[in-house]
């Protein structure tokens, strides 16, 4: 599996992962740190100089992770995508946090167990009830430093 920096020839496929508008995915990678996880298969030193126009296959991607910094946090925007891909991606804001001596926070639906999974394997602690997104309730948990 290779973590890399989204980018906007991912929106499509960012957009079937999160089942989301292409356009606001778009917006996503232009405002937010966001990384996707790509199956390993794909050679990691060819040239990818056409990727950045001719778009991501969502067979491809494995899930991705947008994140902002504010303040002492750093916020979970979104979170989607296999297990193992929701932990190594969840792994990317815990280090930039730990280098910045901040705080994790992410937000899941409920029973979404992929994202449930990586949190209490990376050490996150369950905060209780986050808001409500859609009219779905959210479960939050907190990485502290």
């Amino acid at each position: 599996m290779n973590v890399r920096d989204a980018l906007e020839a991912d929106a499509d496929a960012l957009a079937s992962i999160a089942d989301s508008p292409t356009d606001v995915m778009r917006n996503l990678v232009h405002d937010r740190t966001v990384r996707v996880a790509e199956d390993g298969s794909n050679d990691p030193n060819a040239d990818v100089a056409d990727s950045q126009y001719s778009g991501s296959d969502p067979e491809d991607l494995l899930g991705f992770i947008s994140f902002d910094a504010r303040e002492d946090t750093v916020h979970v925007t979104q979170l989607d995508g296999t297990c193992e891909a929701c932990k190594r991606l969840l792994a990317e804001p815990v280090r930039f946090a730990e280098r910045e001596s901040m705080a994790v926070e992410v937000l899941s639906a409920q029973n979404a167990d992929s994202i449930e999974t990586a949190a209490e394997d990376l050490g996150f602690e369950r905060r209780g009830r986050g808001p409500r997104f859609n009219g779905s309730p959210t479960v939050r948990f907190r990485l502290e430093p």
